[in-house]
């Protein structure tokens, strides 16, 4: 499912947030690992976005549902008291390390014909943007430097944005202390997930309001009603192959029209990554095969892809041969380390660094 989402806030708050660093690192460690087919993924997912994404719907989960209490954090010690209040030290001018060489989020500063703020999923992945540096930087640093993005907007947008912040941090505290009383999610049966997915729903309404909810969190919350109605069709014994298909089918045409139609393509890339094996003798028929299967603009781009992840196949093997031949030296644990680190500066360039550094993580 979805829907862990914590933040660190503090010496308070370390517990309740301590998840979401966890999930960001594992999430930073997983872009720097996708090769292959999440690489060309990666390219129908960037033509999608670029044309745009209709309104998104929320589905309901319990109809009847009633909100859970907000957080019993009073307000001196909610996150949303840092809006409005400059940091202590200032913010510095450089970003975040993990931030570095990277862009804000575009499309966020949505108004409509009287100047008021219109909520969009950008805004929340504006506000996520800085948040993912929580653990580099303290938290009124990066509230700070939300606020000064924020600056762009006329009033009253401006101070519609700075209240939605301070509503969206004090929720993110709220869904921490709910989950911390959820414990370990594995094997949960649907009926405990459909419960949680209600009450998360129902919290998030309680700190934002509905518009809100709906434009930060509408393609979350189908997906995960996706996923759980898969799974109660996967265990449903009472039917036979083909009612499962259909009903399958008919799960998925509940999905918004985005999420539906990059779920077509995901298919589409996993029949392509088949045709990569099976066709990988033969250049000339794969690259008839992706010219029947996409558009002129895709297989251009899926040929640039392919030749970047030719190049980094034949540096890494490279690398990996020199690597080896460091461990088997005998060298002292220091000198290696400082010798490979000086061998991935050699044969890598800025986030390719990392990327190696992470698979050799995996050794």
């Amino acid at each position: 499912m979805v829907y862990s989402e914590s933040l660190i806030a503090g010496a308070r708050w370390r517990t309740a947030f301590s998840q979401f660093n966890k999930n960001m690192h594992i999430m930073k460690v997983s872009l720097w690992l996708a090769t292959g087919l999440l690489v060309i993924i990666a390219v129908i997912a960037g033509l999608w976005l670029t044309a745009g994404a209709p309104e998104r719907t929320a589905p309901e989960i319990v109809a009847d549902q009633q909100p859970p209490e907000p957080a019993t954090t009073s307000g001196d010690e909610r996150p949303s008291r840092l809006v409005g209040q400059p940091a202590d030290d200032g913010v510095p001018e450089t970003l975040p390390a993990s931030l570095a060489g990277t862009a804000v989020p575009p499309g966020w500063a949505k108004v409509d014909s009287n100047g008021n703020l219109i909520p969009t999923p950008q805004l929340r992945q504006l506000f996520e943007y800085y948040l993912s540096a929580l653990g580099e930087e303290p938290l009124p640093v990066l509230v700070a430097r939300i606020e000064q993005q924020l600056a762009q907007l006329q009033e009253p947008a401006r101070s519609e944005a700075l209240e939605i912040l301070g509503h969206y941090l004090d929720y993110k505290l709220a869904l921490g202390e709910l989950e911390g009383t959820y414990g370990d999610a594995a094997e949960l049966d649907p009926g405990e997930v459909e419960r949680r997915m209600a009450e998360i729903r129902a919290l998030r309404r309680t700190w934002l309001d509905a518009d809100t909810a709906d434009a930060f969190f509408a393609g979350e919350e189908a997906i995960d009603q996706f996923q759980l109605r898969q799974r109660q069709i996967a265990n449903d014994q009472t039917l036979s192959a083909d009612e499962r298909a259909e009903a399958l089918a008919r799960a998925e045409q509940a999905l918004p029209e985005p999420v539906r139609r990059a779920r077509q393509e995901t298919r589409r890339f996993a029949e392509y990554e088949q045709a990569r094996q099976n066709l990988a003798s033969d250049p000339d028929a794969l690259k008839a095969w992706r010219e029947e299967a996409f558009d002129a603009e895709t297989v251009e781009k899926l040929e640039v892809v392919e030749a970047r992840q030719r190049h980094w196949d034949s540096r890494w093997q490279a690398y990996r041969e020199e690597r080896n031949a460091l461990n088997k030296a005998g060298l002292a644990a220091p000198e290696r380390e400082a010798a490979v680190k000086d061998l991935r500066e050699r044969h890598f360039d800025g986030p390719e660094r990392l990327r190696a550094e992470a698979l050799d993580s995996l050794r």
